[in-house]
């Protein structure tokens, strides 16, 4: 019965499948489109993939890409144990389009369209390496509860001055008026309308590429912008911060200056974040399982998921600050936060969980920095709370002074961090053993890489006075 059961699920995927690609083919030929981005997000969260011309996009031309590219630093370097990371032959995975996430690339000279890719190896399985796997491997948990996560991204980043000499520190661009802000200009309308012509730019290209970019504010730092996105299921969540990280640079690019998610990228500025909003649904009753019965009160689940979340995070911060640089915005004194407590409206917690009505429940987990993968940082932090509701464990008391009173209970660098996610066989059993191998061997090689930079700190300071 099992094997028929089997046998019958896979070949309605066969079926959905088929229907998929002659769908994404009528799409394409009703769009005249001319060319195909094959997108895959790697490790770092970027692009990678063929271009190939329309007329001959199939499910089964062009569509390889060698799995050596989730092994691979962002630098270009590969980590010490390669070979053991990949197959002896270093053999190409399969492709195959999801037809959900084409969208037009409106920039492009000629018609053009992008499709987001998922990865397989030769027999049909999903490879473990890849980030979009990664986090349907956790999606799977919440099915067998019969829940379906909702997510709602809220990103920021800088626009910059170009920069092509990285010895030089970034400066803020001039906006309309001629002049770059030097003073804080939190949710300044006017500062805003200081980048008129490059929004105005990212708006159409959002709407041409149907991403849900919900509302734009302008953040603290200088020409630093935050746009939150509609809440919904996380795989199409991640799949708009990929794209959308992808469309600011190209819009901040054709008014000659740059756009970057790089979590702490001036000295005296504060860092860019990725909050992630997160509440839970009943698939059968589309009821929020965060919301108590009683007013005021949370449900026993959304307090397991909390609790989760304080034990697991620590732990998890290598998805949450994958780079050296993300370390430098966690730091005591900014509005990043240091440690998991937890509180209500309260800013100063990496958890916070607003307030509003039961239906909106939700925790806000604001310990991502804009620099992270979106596929990983949502799959983490899915999988932390995952872990509160199976041990059925229970969050602290809810604070309501400032969080940074409490001190660090996070790691302190990436080193510490991927110590941390190295230990814990729980994230290593949710994640898969084979990726969560890959992922550390991959950041390890790039902090030895930074770490053996010696820094014009160290020129100035250490130089003559040691």
């Amino acid at each position: 019965m099992a094997k028929k059961r089997s046998e019958a699920k896979q070949a309605s995927k066969a079926a959905e499948a088929e229907k998929s690609e002659s769908s994404l083919k009528r799409w394409l030929k009703d769009k005249r489109i001319t060319e195909v981005e094959c997108l895959v997000p790697d490790i770092t969260g970027n692009a990678r993939g063929k271009i190939i011309p329309a007329a001959k996009f199939s499910h089964d031309y062009g569509t390889r890409l060698p799995e050596g590219i989730f092994a691979t630093t962002v630098t270009g370097d590969y980590p010490d144990n390669y070979d053991d990371l990949v197959s002896p032959s270093d053999s190409d995975m399969v492709l195959r389009p999801d037809a959900d996430t084409v969208r037009m690339v409106p920039w492009a000279t000629a018609p053009t369209a992008q499709v987001i890719h998922d990865c397989y190896t030769k027999d049909g399985r999903p490879h473990e390496l890849a980030p979009r796997n990664v986090l349907r491997r956790v999606l799977s948990l919440y099915e067998g509860l019969g829940i379906q996560p909702v997510i709602a991204p809220e990103l920021e980043f800088f626009l910059v001055q170009k920069n092509t000499d990285p010895d030089f520190p970034l400066a803020p661009p001039a906006g309309r008026s001629g002049r770059p802000e030097t003073a804080r200009q939190s949710y300044s309308i006017d500062a805003v309308n200081e980048f008129d012509p490059i929004l105005d730019d990212m708006y159409d290209y959002a709407e041409a590429m149907e991403l849900d970019v919900d509302t734009l504010i302008h953040e603290s730092g200088a020409a630093q912008l935050e746009v939150n996105f509609q809440h919904a299921d996380p795989m199409s969540r991640a799949d708009q911060v990929f794209l959308f990280k992808r469309t600011m640079r190209e819009c901040a690019l054709r008014h000659g200056i740059y756009a970057t998610f790089l979590a702490k990228p001036m000295e005296n500025e504060p860092g860019s974040s990725m909050h992630i909003h997160q509440s839970m649904v009943d698939v059968k009753t589309g009821k929020n399982v965060f919301a108590g019965g009683k007013a005021g009160k949370h449900s026993e689940l959304f307090m397991h998921y909390l609790g989760g979340l304080q034990k697991y995070v620590p732990m998890a911060m290598a998805f949450f600050g994958p780079n050296v640089n993300s370390y430098r915005r966690l730091a005591l004194g900014q509005v990043a936060p240091i440690n998991v407590q937890w509180g209500y409206d309260n800013r100063t917690c990496g958890l916070r969980v607003p307030m509003d009505t039961p239906e909106n429940t939700r925790v806000e987990s604001r310990f991502a920095g804009s620099d992270a993968n979106p596929y990983l940082a949502i799959a983490a932090t899915l999988a932390c709370g995952w872990l509160g509701i199976k041990e059925k464990l229970l969050p602290t008391e809810p604070l309501t002074g400032s969080a940074q009173a409490v001190g660090y209970e996070l790691p302190r660098s990436l080193e510490e961090a991927l110590t941390g996610l190295r230990d814990c066989e729980e994230l290593e059993g949710l994640l898969g053993k084979r990726f969560v191998n890959a992922y550390i061997s991959v950041k390890q090689k790039e902090y030895e890489t930074f770490f053996r930079v010696i820094s014009s700190w160290e020129r100035e300071f250490l130089l003559l006075n040691v």
